[in-house]
């Protein structure tokens, strides 16, 4: 191939259809419209002299070539990446960088919320793409976010992190839930429907007894769901329990006809980190965006529970897969 005719950005594009194998969610991956991923297509096709994509019964698959690109394009991206990093200057005031953020509705509200408002005023012309946080991780490696919020003890061995805040538990009930004083029994807590959140695909697999095995009693789950913002709307009404992160909880508390009562178990203090890849780790735009996030947390009040106060020895969340803690 003769490089003096080859549009270098259409690595970009071909790293995002190799690794996509979609030309919608490839251009989704690159923030390009399905019609300029398509031409992106034609042209390496023709630069390639090879179909690279091609439509089956289960969708696009990758042709013999296109095979042996996929570490190749990959690996030089990397590298360029690397490169430029080393010798660019960040200037937020300036830049028009995007990053990919990865975190729970939890993180979102409780931390990003104020986070963002930051980077509004620090760099205008920057954009942050938020992604749902996922039950699996075997794709980390080759993800292309920047962030991850989560807690510190899911996070594999050997990634960069760093801790942001602390969290404990506490436990959501209906405002006029008569049965529940202002703490749950142990009783009240296994008798009784939970609202539980799981990130799994496998939703049902994910609902059962096996989310909070850190609480050393079993919970009866009644309703799952994907996020931590729904929790209220299925505890609004009902005799059902949702166990949360306090300083969400005190949110939703202000906005539900719900109430904060303790919990007759100790509950575990959750470490909340941001965690990135290791090639991001000199990169001038990250350090940024990381000093930044760590400022924003490091100003957030102090959160204790009232039904924590007589559990001090309550362990932190136990190190684990990430599939195994819905937190």
């Amino acid at each position: 191939m003769d490089l003096r005719g080859f549009d270098l950005n259409l690595l970009v594009a071909l790293d995002a259809l190799l690794r996509e194998r979609s030309v919608t969610n490839a251009g989704r991956r690159v923030h390009l419209s399905q019609s300029a991923m398509s031409g992106a297509l034609a042209r390496l096709r023709h630069a390639f002299n090879d179909e690279l994509l091609v439509s089956g019964r289960g969708g696009m698959s990758l042709t013999p070539l296109a095979e042996t690109l996929v570490e190749p394009v990959a690996s030089i991206l990397r590298q360029t990446q690397e490169t430029l990093s080393a010798h660019v200057r960040f200037d937020p005031s300036s830049s028009e960088h995007t990053f990919t953020i990865a975190a729970s509705d939890y993180a979102t509200t409780v931390l990003l919320g104020d986070a963002l408002r930051e980077v509004s005023v620090q760099a205008p012309h920057v954009t942050v793409v938020v992604a749902p946080l996922r039950d699996r991780m075997e794709e980390v490696e080759d993800s292309d976010i920047d962030l991850y919020i989560l807690p510190q003890a899911i996070i594999p061995q050997g990634w960069p992190h760093e801790l942001l805040f602390h969290d404990t538990f506490t436990c959501l009930v209906w405002r006029e839930h008569s049965e529940v004083g202002e703490r749950l029994t142990l009783d009240q807590f296994t008798s009784l429907g939970h609202v539980v959140v799981s990130f799994s695909e496998d939703h049902k697999a994910g609902g059962d007894n096996r989310l909070a095995p850190w609480v050393g009693v079993e919970r009866k789950a009644e309703v799952v769901v994907s996020h931590f913002h729904a929790l209220p709307d299925f505890v609004v009404g009902t005799k059902r329990v949702a166990t949360i992160q306090l300083r969400l909880a005190r949110r939703l508390a202000s906005s539900y006809p719900v109430r904060i009562v303790g919990a007759p178990v100790p509950m575990p203090r959750l470490d909340e980190a941001m965690m990135w890849h290791p090639r991001f780790e000199q990169d001038p735009a990250h350090v940024w965006l990381r000093a930044l996030l760590k400022r924003i947390a490091s100003n957030m009040p102090a959160e204790t529970a009232p039904d924590v106060e007589t559990h001090r020895a309550a362990s932190t969340v136990r190190r684990g897969s990430f599939g195994r803690r819905r937190v």
